[in-house]
Formats: C-alpha cells, structure tokens, sequence
C-alpha cells in the first residue's frame, strides 16, 4: 500500500513528520519547500535530514555566492558537477522535465540536425546513460538539490552545456566564465574548415594540402568545377601508379581484392563502346599530367588563350571509362619498358610538387559529407564521378545551403592489424587574443569493425565513428589483436607501434605534426571568433595516419562527446574535464597550480585592437565673426610694403577701370580733414541680427603708391564702405580722369 502525504512548512523551519512517526525530514528555515513524502510498505523513502545538515548547507551555500561560486551545468557531465562541488561551487540548476528520456533524445537528435553551426558530436552521450540516473546516484541525501533551490535567484559565474546556443554570450557580465566561444562555425564545420585553410598563406608560410586532404564545395560553380578537373586529373595519375605497381609485381591490397573480368565491368559501363587502347590512354596521362605542372610554375602563362584544351568533353567520358575498365575492372593490358619509364619520370616529378600523391591510391574514391552533420551521419563514399554528381544535385536545398562538401579519401592509411582506425585528439582554446591553445597529452583510437578493403566502400569499413561502429557486430575475420569496444588508448598504440619498431615516431612524428595542423586550422580561423574574455572550449580533432606516421587532419568537433562509453574513454573523458578545470579555474587563482596533461602549445604575441572612433569622422562648430573694427591704413612713406591684410583672388573684372561713382567722390570731399590718425570708421552693424556686427566681406585694394587710383571691382560695388582720403598724399581727381 503507498501513501503520498504532501505537507508544507513555513520559515520557521519545522520539521516535516512522516506518518505514523516514521522518518524526520528538517527544511532549511529560510525556504518554503513542498516536501513530497511517498511512504511505501511502511517506510519513508527521502532520507533523514537533521537540522545541524542543513544549517551547515545554508552556511555553504551562503559561502558559495560571496565567493562567486554559483554555476550551471547544462547536459549529462556529472564529472564536471563533481569536480566543481569539490572546489567549493554550488549548482543552480533547472529541474529536468517529466518528459521520457527517449523523447528527449529525440529531440536532440532533431535540434543536432538542424544545426548549422557547429559540428559535434556530444548527442551521443545521451544514449548512454541517463544523466537524472546519476544525479541522484551522487547525491542520495538530497543535499545539493536543497543548496541548488538556495541560490536560485543568484547570479551564475560558470557556465558549462553542451550546446554553445544555451547561453547568450552579449548578455553575460563580465566576470561570468562559458565554455563555447561564438561563431566557432568557421572552423568546427566541415564547410568552414575547407574554405578557411586555403587563405592559410596569409599567416603562415604552411601548405594546406600537407595536413588536410584537398576539399571541394560541390554547391559552388567555381569549386564544383575545380573537382571535376581534380578528378579527371587525378584518374590520370592513378593510371600511371598502376602501370607502374603492376609492372613491378609489388602486391598491393586494393589491386588483389579488385580483379574481375572485363565482359562484367562493361555491362556497368554504360558509355563504353570502343576497347582500350592503352598507348593513347598513356598519351593522355603525360600531356594532363605535364600542363598540370606548367601551370604549378607558372610555366603556362605564354601558351594563347587560343590553344585547345587537352580533351573535350566526350573525349574525357570515353578516357574515364576506359580508366574505370583498366582500374577497377582488372582489364588484362600490357605496357612497354618506354611507357613504364615515362610513367615513373612523370610521377617523380608530380611527387615534388604533390604532397598528397602517396595517399591518393590508384582508385580516385572521393568521400562526401553533409557540411554540418556530425557522428558520421550521412557520409558516403564513392568512386565514379556520376555518382557524386547525382547525389549532390538531386536535393537542391543541400546545394542552396552550401551542406555538401566532397574531400579525397586516404586510400592508403596506416592499418592496424589490417584494420583501418582514426585518432580522437583534445585541444583547449582558453582565449583568442592572444590565441592561446593547450594541447592534450593523451589520446586513444576507434577501430572500424571490418577489415580494411577497398572493394566495398561499405560504412562499417571506412568509417570508425563510434556513434556508427557501436551498432555492428566485429566481424569474424578481423584480426583477434583489436579489442570488442572498437578502441585503444595512446599507450596500446605506443606498444603496438614498439612491435613494429616505430615507436620512436610517435613523439617525432605524429605528435609535432598534430600539433602544427591545430594551430594552422585556428589562426585562419582567428580573425573570425569573438575574441571575449573568460571564455574558454574544448575541441575534439579527428586525424588519420598515412604509412609514413604523417596525421591527416580530417575534421575539428565542438562540443566532443564525454560519455564513458568504454574503459578507455569512461578513464580519458573523466582526466581532460578534471584537467580542463585545473587550467580555467585553478590558473586564475595560482598561475603555479598544475594542468595535468594539458600542454601550452601556443600563445601568440597580443594584439592591439584600434579604438572605435565612428563609422563618420564630423566636426561641429560656428564660425566666429570679428567685433573689432579693420587695422588703420599705412602711412604714405610704407605705402609700397607688402600689406599685412591677406590678399584674396582678385576678380578677373578688377582689371577692368571703371569710374567712381560721383557719390563716393561727393562723400570723399565732404570729409572732415582730421583723418591724420588714419582710423577707419567702425564697420556697419547688420541689419538682420541688431547687435551683431555685419558678416559680409569685402575687398580692400590699397594703393601701391600715391600715383595711383582707387579702384573698387563692380561687383562688390554695392557692399563698398566709405572711403577714406588723405589730402595730403592723395590728389584731389576730377572724375573725368579717372
């Protein structure tokens, strides 16, 4: 029998009493809480909380927001809830809905689809574990539950959540401390990734293509056709590697798994109507190959815009299938010693210039993604052009949105124990000016579960996403040294590389090289993220390793999944939190305090960001005008020096002599004769504005000598003041002389 008794207590903080005496459960005195007793077969399920618990609850929580220790924690991370409790921060947490937890990964999945912005993978971690489940595996007794309903009305000085679009970051104060900058789409999609390494040249003097396979928008004009000529290209290398591996016998993989017979490779081919002839094939190679690298020195620059191009394209449809049939049909061919020297001269050249040429492969299989899906989803591979070409342009809201992006796929990685796999590695971005980057000491491996084969471009091969391989069964023929759950950590891989006598290379090779590309793909990415201060965030890179050790950087996560998922992610994920924490928290306080395996790889010299000043550069003001009456006129013995009143453009009609007005010869006679002092009189007061003294301007032309006439251009005539006349320098003139 269950019995649900709901009481209420005031702030007097009296003790809620369960029925028939059984179980005490004490409230803090400064909150009205509605106690929820479910008695069942005679017992009080909630625990028995004391009055000394919980004033010590309030007296922490009260500690906590003096302190400025109150934070948030958005998403199953019950590591980070933990570690924060023990530095002394109290949660203000929302409290989870009654929704059913399918329903919410339902929703997740839909909002992780729509998401145009970021490309993580941090919606797996709800399918493992139920993040409610654990909570209150954490805390039995309720405490932190109580504290978080205490600070409820506080303000929040710690952000962490999954979803950089739960917190609004031009609405947060200045103290307050998230973990997702803005804007982090320009390098965590895939989109974003492949258009911002090419301007890589403007900060660094790296090459792009030595770290990142070569990547095409399919939905741009321009980039959609710069594929199709990397691909035809690149079909014409692939057939001078084959020429030249199946003349020399050395047993590759993908050639052993691919030869069938020539009558079933031409019932696929549906424009094939000619047989190959394989000198004109070669021929071809050369020439596509040789204007390749003119145009990479710039060689071809003096050819006319007149010349022809290579091939037309109905010459390029008959090349490439003549190239699928020699390829990927296993055609039985026969080459000459010439040709196979004129192939291996050709590729040594295209090896100098090419720095992809050894991954490429002899199949020219390209992979397609959707440019903001995450955990592999939608992502395909193929090896023919008209498939790609057909997938991208039957959905044209894809190609309006720019979603698709076709890279080339690493036919040749490093396998283990034939097996193919990639590498999870953790980077932390704790500022962007100075772009500050920490790189993560430890790694670990995901392993497909299928043996690596390239006659089957099948998901379960080629892609080691977790999120995918989880649901596939190992497969039987896969080698027994590769472990159930799909994943190694660091060290494994260390051992197995020992075995192999290349252990020596992880810390030479592999290790700088990730490095270097991290730091590339975030200085062209600079320039665009919002540079704010007390923000931080943790990225999850994806790299593949060619023969050689050399990492391939094939795509950068935001919010990178933390879920325990296997012994050797549930040891890995729990360490970077804690030491995710140890560089953002703990360094604040004490810049001596330890940050675990994080290494400062990267911290670039400050960069001064010039004042705002304004869009439009305005002055405002009035223009002054001169109460003072004009300086008095030179005596005649300083006649002839240069005058002090700034001289203005004279006017083209002052050279015209025109006579005086016979009123201004009237005024000059009737002057009085005391004018020794040679004070003018004071200038006229507008008439407009009474009080203040007239603005108009005029034109005074002294004199240069007594000889000499006054003369007053005509168009200022109307504006002219009196004049005044010496007697004794200058003559009387009668008006008819003048």
């Amino acid at each position: 029998m269950s019995v649900d008794v709901n009481t209420e207590t005031t702030r007097s903080g009296q003790a809620v009493q369960g029925p028939e005496g059984q179980g005490v459960f004490a409230l803090c005195p400064d909150e009205v809480t509605r106690a929820e007793v479910k008695v069942c077969r005679g017992s009080v399920s909630l625990p028995v909380l004391n009055p000394d618990r919980m004033r010590a609850a309030k007296a922490f929580a009260d500690k906590a927001v003096k302190m400025h220790k109150v934070f948030s924690v958005q998403g199953p991370y019950p590591v980070i809830r933990a570690a924060l409790r023990a530095r002394g921060w109290v949660e203000r947490r929302k409290h989870s809905s009654k929704q059913p937890l399918h329903h919410r990964q339902a929703e997740d999945s839909r909002a992780s689809s729509n998401d145009g912005d970021d490309s993580d993978d941090s919606d797996g971690e709800l399918e493992e574990y139920n993040s409610d489940d654990v909570e209150k595996d954490q805390d039995p007794s309720r405490l932190h539950d109580i504290m978080s309903r205490m600070v409820r009305n506080e303000m929040v000085y710690f952000f962490w959540t999954s979803r950089r679009e739960a917190i609004n970051n031009n609405n947060l104060q200045k103290e307050q401390i998230t973990n997702h900058f803005t804007k982090a789409g320009s390098f965590t999609t895939k989109v974003g990734l492949c258009v911002n390494l090419r301007n890589l040249h403007w900060f660094d003097s790296a090459d792009p293509d030595t770290f990142f396979p070569r990547c095409y928008r399919l939905a741009a004009r321009d980039e959609k056709h710069a594929f199709i000529e990397d691909y035809r290209r690149t079909a014409c290398i692939s057939l001078l590697k084959y020429i030249v591996e199946r003349d020399q016998g050395v047993p590759r993989q993908e050639i052993s798994h691919i030869i069938k017979t020539v009558r079933g490779q031409r019932k696929q081919s549906k424009r094939r109507s000619t047989p190959v002839v394989l000198p004109q094939m070669i021929s071809i190679a050369l020439k596509v190959c040789q204007d390749f690298l003119e145009s990479r020195e710039h060689t071809d620059i003096d050819i006319s815009l007149e010349t022809p191009q290579t091939l037309k394209e109905e010459e390029w449809a008959e090349f490439i299938d003549s190239y699928y049939l020699v390829v990927h049909g296993g055609a039985e061919i026969g080459s000459g010693d010439h040709s196979v020297s004129c192939c291996k001269a050709m590729l040594q050249r295209l090896r100098e210039v090419s720095p992809q040429l050894d991954i490429d492969g002899i199949h020219n299989i390209w992979i397609i993604k959707p440019g903001a899906m995450s955990r592999g989803r939608g992502i395909k591979c193929f090896k023919r052009l008209d498939q790609i070409l057909r997938l991208v342009d039957h959905d044209p809201t894809l190609i309006k949105e720019s979603k698709w992006v076709v890279q080339k796929y690493l036919e040749r990685p490093m396998l283990v124990h034939g097996t193919k796999f990639d590498v999870r590695q953790w980077f932390l971005v704790t500022d962007w000016n100075p772009l500050t980057v920490w790189f993560y000491k430890k790694c670990y491996l995901r392993f497909s579960t299928q043996p690596y084969s390239l006659d089957t471009l099948d998901s379960s091969v080629h892609l080691c996403n977790n999120s995918i391989q989880k649901h596939l069964r190992p497969s039987q023929r896969r080698h027994r040294g590769i472990p159930a759950d799909n994943m190694w950590s660091d060290d494994q891989f260390r051992t197995f590389l020992s075995s192999q006598g290349q252990e020596a290379q992880w810390e030479t090779v592999v290790v700088p090289e990730m490095k270097k590309a991290v730091i590339h793909a975030l200085q062209t990415a600079q320039d665009l993220m919002d540079s704010r201060k007390n923000t931080f965030e943790l990225y999850g890179a994806d790299f593949m390793l060619g023969c050689d050790l050399h990492p391939w950087l094939i795509e950068i996560n935001a919010s990178p999944t933390m879920a325990p998922s296997t012994p050797v992610t549930a040891r890995l994920c729990y360490a970077v939190q804690e030491d995710t924490l140890r560089v953002v928290l703990d360094r604040r306080v004490d810049r001596t305090a330890s940050t675990g395996d994080f290494q400062l790889i990267y911290r670039q010299a400050a960069v001064e960001v010039p004042q705002y000043v304004g869009v439009n550069l305005l002055v405002e003001g009035y223009a002054i005008k001169c109460p003072c009456p004009l300086p008095p006129l030179r005596s005649s013995n300083c006649a002839a020096s240069k005058p002090r009143v700034p001289v203005e453009k004279k006017d083209p009609e002052a050279k015209k002599v025109k006579p005086l007005p016979k009123r201004f010869l009237k005024n000059a006679e009737t002057q009085p004769k005391n004018t020794s002092s040679g004070v003018l009189p004071p200038p006229p007061v507008s008439s407009e504005q009474p009080g203040l003294m007239s603005t108009q301007t005029f034109t005074l032309y002294l004199p240069m000598s007594v000889n000499k006439s006054i003369h007053t251009p005509a168009s200022r005539q109307s504006h002219s003041p009196l004049l005044w006349k010496r007697r004794a320098e200058v003559p009387k003139v009668r008006p008819e002389k003048v």
